[in-house]
């Protein structure tokens, strides 16, 4: 049977329509787009997520520059139109101070692209992460050392505009001598003599910004694009530092030592409930050991978006032994009420080597990691009313275009 020119030509739409929304006869259509750092080549991989298998297709024309050397942070602004890329640069130990690190701004194309618009400079030297208040309006860049040299570190604050993503350097209004404000927050402990800092990870909760330097955590209040170091000071945790998370009401600490090193909690993950002031308590159940799992180093946590369930990402086992994958995300119930962590039956999951960053797409219904060595992507199935994760029905690991992928971002619709 033929059809009539109206046919055919409803045909023809309804089949450019599908295309348009990336849909296939297999398929459900593109739900988010993902950006992956590569440190071997300085680059950007990009992908879109498939709505109904999660995986993971090259976006046109990826990978793209990151405009600056060693890339080691990616952050989409809220609403999905800007990415922002935090470069390190070279060298950058104190004394011999980088000066190629720089924040790339990028606009978001339909399709998922980047085009690269404007790069900005932090104050401070040898940068390592970023962090957006909880409204999306101010970008604060933490730095291992302050332009002072006094041994600090130092946080650079950028009002985000949001109709370009271009970024305004906002100066420390609380520190104003002779006239002159600073153009950067101090990071560091003056109570304690001869204290080196070296902050190397930030983490906004609520209203708060925590930093972590060693095996302690300065809590900071927003104001208005002012950093406000809280009447609690510094806190000190009693042992090292990995990596911090939280979602407003706790904060998730790791500590990656080895047993045996003299570490107050060695291979563990702790919790902390936030209270006013941005103080820090230890949760009820205190310090949860990792080597009881079989897993070992882990330098990585997320809460996901229901605040149900935490997951930590190890890069070793314990021993070397064979039952258990020696990269793995380890999963755990957050217990209402109670904030005591209940392993997830199954887990510890397998992974791809050195697993660095944990991310959930916007849909709530896969996860993905990125590998340091090797540069692949884990996809996993998402199981929101157990947390328990799977491999996803078409395959579960994708190629980046670096052998040396870092931390990656998702977003999902643009507005």
């Amino acid at each position: 049977m033929k059809l009539s020119l109206f046919g055919r030509t409803a045909v023809a739409l309804f089949a450019t329509l599908i295309l348009g929304l990336g849909m296939t006869g297999c398929g459900g259509g593109t739900i988010a787009y993902m950006w992956v750092l590569g440190q071997q080549y300085n680059q950007i991989s990009a992908f879109k997520v498939d709505d109904y298998t999660g995986n993971l297709t090259q976006v046109p024309h990826e990978p793209f520059a990151t405009n600056g050397t060693v890339p080691v942070d990616i952050k989409v602004k809220p609403g999905g139109r800007y990415v922002y890329v935090l470069n390190q640069g070279t060298g950058g130990a104190q004394g011999v101070h980088a000066t190629s690190g720089n924040i790339s701004v990028f606009s978001v194309g339909g399709d998922g692209t980047l085009t690269f618009q404007i790069s900005y400079q932090s104050q401070g030297f040898n940068s390592k992460w970023m962090e957006f208040d909880a409204t999306g309006s101010t970008l604060y860049v933490l730095d291992q050392y302050s332009p002072s040299g006094d041994g600090n570190g130092a946080i650079t604050a950028f009002s985000a505009d949001s109709s370009s993503g271009r970024l305004t350097l906002i100066q420390n209004t609380q520190s104003c001598g002779n006239a002159t404000c600073p153009t950067y927050f101090e990071v560091g402990d003056t109570t304690t003599p001869n204290f080196m800092p070296s902050p190397f990870m930030m983490k906004s909760s609520g209203t708060c910004l925590f930093t972590a330097n060693g095996n302690k955590i300065a809590p900071y209040a927003f104001n208005a694009g002012q950093l406000i170091l809280q009447p609690t000071g510094v806190f000190s945790v009693g042992h090292k530092v990995s990596s911090i998370t939280g979602n407003g009401s706790l904060l998730v600490v790791t500590d990656d030592a080895a047993t045996g090193s003299g570490d107050t909690a060695p291979n563990s993950v702790t919790l902390y409930t936030i209270g006013a002031g941005c103080n820090l308590t230890v949760a009820q159940n205190g310090v949860t050991s990792l080597t009881q799992f079989g897993t070992a180093n882990p330098e990585y946590a997320m809460i996901d978006a229901t605040g149900k369930y935490l997951y930590v990402l190890n890069q070793a086992n314990v021993g070397g032994g064979v039952t258990v994958p020696s990269s793995t995300i380890m999963a755990f119930i957050i217990q209402s009420g109670t904030n005591i962590l209940q392993a997830i039956a199954g887990s510890p999951y397998g992974v791809g080597a050195q697993p660095v960053e944990i991310v959930e797409d916007p849909t709530s219904q896969y996860f993905y990691v990125s590998s340091g060595n090797g540069g692949t992507i884990t996809g996993k199935l998402f199981q929101p009313t157990d947390g328990t994760l799977s491999n996803l029905t078409r395959g579960s690991t994708f190629s980046t275009s670096d052998n040396k992928s870092s931390n990656l971002a998702i977003s999902g619709a643009i507005d």
